[in-house]
Formats: C-alpha cells, sequence, structure tokens
C-alpha cells in the first residue's frame, strides 16, 4: 500500500467517524467533488496543501492532526516509484 492510499482510508475513515459522506466532505470543506474523487480514486496521489487545509478545516483540525496517524507516520518513503 503506498502512502496515497493510506491517506484515502485516513479520509475514509475521519468521514465515518463524523458521519459524513464524500459528497458532504467535498461540500463542507469547498474542495470540488472532482477533486475529493480524484483523491479518493487515487488518481491524485499529491494533494495540494491548500486541499489538505479545506479538508482539515472540514473534519475541525489541523493540517498536522489530519496527517498525524500511525500508518503514515510508520510509513517508509524510501522505497516510493513516485519520486
Amino acid at each position: 500500500m503506498n502512502y496515497s492510499d493510506i491517506f484515502v482510508e485516513r479520509i475514509k475513515l475521519l468521514c465515518k467517524q463524523r458521519g459524513f459522506s464524500v459528497n458532504k466532505l467535498a461540500t463542507m470543506s469547498g474542495v470540488k467533488q472532482s477533486t475529493l474523487d480524484n483523491i479518493m480514486r487515487g488518481l491524485t496521489k499529491n494533494p495540494r496543501i491548500r486541499t489538505l487545509h479545506r479538508l482539515a478545516v472540514a473534519f475541525n483540525m489541523t493540517v498536522a492532526e489530519l496527517l498525524d496517524f500511525e500508518e503514515l507516520n510508520n510509513y517508509s518513503f524510501e522505497d516510493d516509484e513516485d519520486e
């Protein structure tokens, strides 16, 4: 599993915990539905900081809190082919 897949799972988990659909998250965050769909389908692997900020605010978090979770913290970027 690569880091973008891990991030998608994080979004899914946060949506589930808060009772949001992905569509509701797009509306609440101000992120275009197409942008969020591309992230969720793995087409966008490196969302912009502005997008991350908007998602974090919708989840009532900071960007640091959004990205601070065990699976991503334990991920090794050394073997990534995307670099």
